[in-house]
């Protein structure tokens, strides 16, 4: 078992789903006429592996364990249908296996310069931006679902944060969803090591967590990743850059920014101190 994975063995769904991992596997190499190479080195939620088909193109085979995030991966690379991501070449819903181009060489884009990076991402993100609909969840929806998990998790944990940073996500959660401009499709997961250097274009994205939303929520990911920089100066640079890049209404995607932060960094065992910290310096900056 990939080290990454272990966490999943803690719930009997991730259990049993590691259980018939190497059986999944072997079925897809054998439906795809995969040659295997081993496993990437980063798994979290789902085990990817470099492969050969059969024509001596090279393919990932990615298996991912369902969850609410990544639940319509596939549906979403699909609906791109590889302008600015890779292509999805086939699917097994019942395995939930995605069978991938290969970005190559696949040097993510967190290896390069930060101004350069975004410029990147000036151009890939009106690419990603499309009209979309079913079966795709909104930001509303999830808005509400973070709003009702962030208190419970913040006392779980022994309210690890000051209450008055918590104010400040839960506002937001409460006051944007309603007033957002277009929805369209996001990848809210657009991190810099989840955009990889490529032939066929330039850079594309890989492991999209889909949502509609409105284009100001996109940034999320990009703000407080840790990837380009962390420093108060840096979370701000990538802040009122892309949103001057991009026309975007910079204080809605500073609170947007905290708001999905918090809820993805505060969970029932403690937080992710980076993404506090990013929050915190969105906050005071108000």
């Amino acid at each position: 078992m990939h080290d990454g994975l272990a966490w999943l063995a803690a719930s009997p769904e991730g259990a049993d789903w590691l259980e018939r991992l190497p059986g999944m596997l072997s079925d897809c190499a054998e439906r795809w006429s995969l040659d295997l190479g081993e496993p990437f080195a980063e798994a979290f939620e789902s085990l990817a592996v470099p492969g050969e088909r059969a024509d001596g193109s090279h393919v990932v085979l990615k298996l991912a364990f369902r969850g609410r995030e990544n639940e319509h991966e596939a549906a979403a690379l699909a609906h791109w249908s590889g302008d600015g991501a890779v292509v999805l070449l086939d699917y097994d819903p019942e395995c939930n296996a995605l069978l991938l181009e290969r970005a190559e060489p696949g040097t993510p884009l967190a290896g390069e310069p930060a101004e350069a990076a975004l410029e990147v991402y000036a151009d890939l993100l009106p690419r990603l931006w499309q009209p979309a609909g079913p079966p795709f969840r909104t930001l509303v929806d999830e808005a509400e679902w973070w709003a009702g998990d962030i208190e419970r998790d913040w006392e779980s944990a022994g309210r690890p944060i000051e209450r008055e940073l918590l104010d400040v996500a839960l506002e937001a959660l409460h006051e944007l969803p309603g007033t957002q401009g277009e929805l369209v499709l996001v990848h809210q997961d657009l991190h810099a090591g989840n955009v990889l250097r490529a032939r066929r274009q330039p850079w594309l994205a890989i492991d999209p967590k889909p949502i509609l939303a409105e284009r100001e929520f996109s940034l999320a990911p990009i703000v407080r990743g840790t990837e380009l920089g962390h420093s108060r100066e840096t979370v701000l640079r990538r802040l009122d850059r892309l949103c001057d890049a991009l026309d975007l209404d910079r204080d809605r995607a500073r609170r947007w920014t905290i708001a999905q932060t918090l809820a993805w960094a505060i969970t029932d065992s403690g937080t992710i101190e980076d993404h506090v910290e990013a929050s915190r310096w969105l906050a005071e900056d108000a």
